[in-house]
């Protein structure tokens, strides 16, 4: 596994991150529209327009040099995925805004400790600091998102149960 040593390598791994967890986001709003859970595909939603401001900044941080594109198997994320992607398969349509942003503190979380490795790994200097600050804007979104959270009851048992499910989801 290569290491990630330098501000590009590690803006190019952090544009990934945002750019993957905006998509799968935006996936899963769609899927919870067309399952009629209007609550949750909103909180999709908006967690994907939060992701794409963070993939945005962080391509003004790379200045006037784009950031090179990494082919997929060439990542270093220490996991097959992104730290912050939530699993396709972790989903269900009539999941609750509570399960939903369950899974967002899970994926904050992992962001966090991935960027936390970097900062107190090898490098550059400027690039552990810059890891740092990603590390604890991640810990700020956890914070924030536990706050989210808490506004919501936990589901009820069975919440899962359907006498009618649809047959497949878009």
């Amino acid at each position: 596994m290569k290491t990630i040593t330098t501000r590009v390598e590690f803006l190019a791994h952090a544009l990934a991150i945002e750019e993957e967890a905006a998509e799968r986001y935006a996936v899963f709003a769609d899927q919870m529209q067309v399952t009629n859970n209007p609550e949750v595909a909103t909180l999709f939603r908006e967690m994907a327009r939060l992701e794409d401001e963070h993939a945005r900044r962080i391509e003004e941080m790379s200045g006037d040099k784009p950031l090179p594109r990494i082919d997929p198997w060439a990542f270093d994320f220490g996991d097959a995925e992104p730290p912050e992607a939530v699993d396709y398969t972790a989903t269900h349509y009539l999941m609750t805004p509570y399960q939903a942003l369950g899974l967002v503190l899970n994926a904050e979380q992992r962001a966090a400790e991935f960027f936390q490795r970097i900062a107190d790994g090898d490098g550059e200097a400027d690039m552990r600091r810059l890891a740092a600050e990603f590390a604890d804007e991640e810990r700020e979104h956890v914070e924030r998102v536990r706050r989210w959270r808490g506004k919501y009851p936990p589901p009820e048992p069975h919440w899962d149960e359907d006498p009618d499910p649809p047959n497949e989801l878009e």
